[in-house]
Order: C-alpha cells, then structure tokens, then sequence
C-alpha cells in the first residue's frame, strides 16, 4: 500500500533586491544601445511590478547561476528542521541549465555537497519544478526513499541581458501596440520571465509542530500530440517543426539566434486556455478527483495577469467555479520565474500563517511548451 506523503517544508530563494519596471531595462540592459518599444506595452498586459535578477545592478555581472540559486534554496530548508546529510533523494527541475551535460540536478549536489544520496534532473519548461516534485512524491510514496528534496529554479536573466538580442523592428513594435498577445520576437520574453528558486522537503510523516502538506495526487498531461512547438530555445521552427540547434553552424547560431528563448504568442494566445485549462480540468472532474466546493485555495501559475480573466472564464465552462478570494498567486510581486513559481507561490501561503488544518489547496501549473498541463491536490494537516 501506498504510503502518505507530505510537505513539511518550502523554501524560496531570490536574488538581489526587487526590481520595479523602473529600473528593469538599467539591470538588464539595452539591445544595441536603445531602449525597447515593446517594454512598456508587456508589462501594463503582463501586471507585473516587482521581480528579481542574478545581476549586479551596478556592474551587470550575474551573481549566482542556476545551480547556486537551487542550493540557496536547499539550503533554506535548514532552517525548518532539514539536515542535508539526511536527504536520500535530490530531484531538480528547471528549463535553463548551465550547461547541456551534466545534468541541472548533478551541478546542484556538487555544488550543496551533500553526501551521496539519488539524484534526478527533470528537464522541460515550467512543468519540469512540479515533475520534480512529482518524482520525490511517488518515490516515498512507494516506500523507496524517507526524505527527498525536490526544486524548480529558474535563471533566465543569463540570456535576457541586452547585448543578447537584436533590436526590434518598427512593424512589429507597431503590431504589438494595436494587440498585446501577438508575437514579437524573443524581446517580449525579456520582460516576462525573473530569477528565482524554490524547494520543498518531502517525508513519509507530518510535522510535529506546525503545519505540512499531505500531497493527494499530481497529474501532468502533455498535448504536444495535437499541438505545435509554441516556446523554444536551441533550434528554430522551420516550416511544420523545430529544427534543432545541431542542424546549425556555429556561425548560425549567432546569425538566427538560435539559442535565444522565442515564442509564439498568438499561439499562446489562442490555445493556452482550451488545451491546458479546459480540457484537463474537464478530465479530473469526470473522474471525481476533486470537488470545486472544497477548494479553500487555488494557486494558478499564469505567466501574465493578462490571462487570469481568462483562465477564469475557461473554469467556468466546465463547471469549475473558484471564487476569486480563494486565488492566491504572488505573479505581480515575485515576477514569472517558471519552473520556481509554484514553489515560491507555496512558499509564501505556507510560510504566511494562513494555513487551518483540513483545507484543500488545488495548484495548476501549465506549459507553451508544446501545450502541457499540470494539477496537483494537496490537504493542510
């Protein structure tokens, strides 16, 4: 039988101080020396007015990578109780690695230099974080392992400094304008995603004192069988697919941008709702996983306040109505830090003295990937 299985404690990890919309293009910097057209008109759609960065504001140097924000997370951990030489199971998911080889989750334990223990990298888009979390879950669940760790993290701003990208064009900065959720390049993106790490012990029991999370169940599904490539970095979409990076000259991979995170908006905008709201919640609710009245708090990862009014209407249709007071997301606060933000949206609900025994909390998680989704349960004990 099936083991229970609990959060016991979440960790969130952000570098430097916040940085508003002021002050984002100084720390990020200019393509080729002038300021973006398109930066004012992402973020009054995108909501967002504070985030972080790896970046020293004054020298423009990165101040941590990937892996050391994840183990600023971990670490974090400490001070609820976890002991690093007890963790039997290291899970890791984020969308930029530092490197292709090794693996993100391999750099963190060497970096955290915790003593040897099971070590797994998820990889993907924002969905890696939560099947990161969901590897650790089923691991204890199983009985196989007594204490894991499992992370999302996120250090986008290593490539959305300025001298990374072109500068745009007037037409497309002009067709942004008349319709925030159309396409523009990959500079859209610089003013979408932060930096940012999260992490969760999990354990076979709950907390003596205080409250955990006993996780009911996660359920991911993928779309990537009727749906395109909508986000992407290391190829280019070539006609009906995404030629990859190794298809490419070196000389070319500067030229095309080829390692530049793009995508698609008007895909986004016309799918993300349907494919990873609509049709999944639909799935759970025929299948009686969860009950809409007993929902106390849904955290939503949406990378945009421009889709909440949206994401809610697509909730409706199929008959899953949360009140607006139990949506708890920190979007606008801690910026969009992918794969990290459900774990540092849990981090501030369960860190903030919110919490009363027996409430359910539903996350959602989705993906432009290629059109992912994920849902997971969880109860206050």
């Amino acid at each position: 039988m099936a083991r229970d299985v609990y959060i016991r404690a979440l960790s969130a990890f952000l570098p430097g101080a916040p940085v508003d919309n002021q002050n984002i293009e100084a720390v990020l910097g200019m393509a080729c020396g002038r300021p973006s057209r398109a930066k004012k008109i992402v973020l009054r759609s995108n909501g967002i007015k504070t985030r972080h960065y790896a970046i020293d504001p004054q020298t423009r140097r990165p101040t941590y990578d990937n892996a050391a924000l994840t183990c600023e997370a971990i670490r974090g951990l400490e001070r609820f109780g976890l002991r690093l030489d007890a963790i039997d199971l290291l899970a890791c998911g984020t969308t930029m690695p530092d490197q292709t080889m090794p693996n993100h989750a391999l750099m963190v334990h060497g970096a955290l230099k915790n003593p040897s223990c099971e070590v797994v990298s998820a990889a993907g888009i924002c969905l890696s974080g939560i099947m990161a979390m969901k590897y650790a879950w089923l691991a204890i669940a199983a009985g196989d392992k007594g204490c894991a760790v499992a992370t999302g993290s996120e250090n986008a701003s290593a490539i959305m400094r300025g001298e990374f990208f072109q500068q745009e064009n007037e037409a497309g900065a002009n067709q942004l304008s008349n319709s925030p959720e159309l396409q523009f390049d990959t500079d859209f993106l610089r003013w979408m995603l932060s930096d940012g790490a999260g992490a969760a012990w999990l354990a076979a029991s709950p907390n003596q004192n205080g409250p955990s999370l006993k996780i009911d169940w996660i359920e991911q599904r993928s779309y990537a069988h009727q749906m395109p490539p909508c986000m992407y970095a290391g190829g280019e979409i070539v006609g009906d697919s995404l030629k990859g990076w190794r298809e490419y000259s070196p000389q070319d991979w500067a030229a095309k941008n080829i390692f530049s995170v793009k995508q698609d908006v008007k895909l986004l905008n016309e799918h993300i709702v349907p494919v990873t709201v609509e049709t999944p919640l639909a799935e759970l609710l025929a299948a009686k996983r969860f009950a809409p009245g007993e929902i106390d708090y849904f955290l939503p990862h949406y990378s945009s306040e421009f889709f909440r009014e949206r994401l809610r209407r697509g909730m409706e249709a199929v008959g899953c109505d949360i009140a607006s007071e139990k949506w708890f997301t920190n979007l606008t606060t801690k910026g969009n830090t992918g794969s990290a933000s459900i774990y540092i949206i849990l981090e501030e609900l369960f860190n903030g003295g919110r919490l009363a025994p027996g409430e359910k909390l539903l996350c959602y998680i989705p993906e432009s990937g290629r059109f992912s989704s994920a849902f997971m349960l969880m109860t206050v004990v």
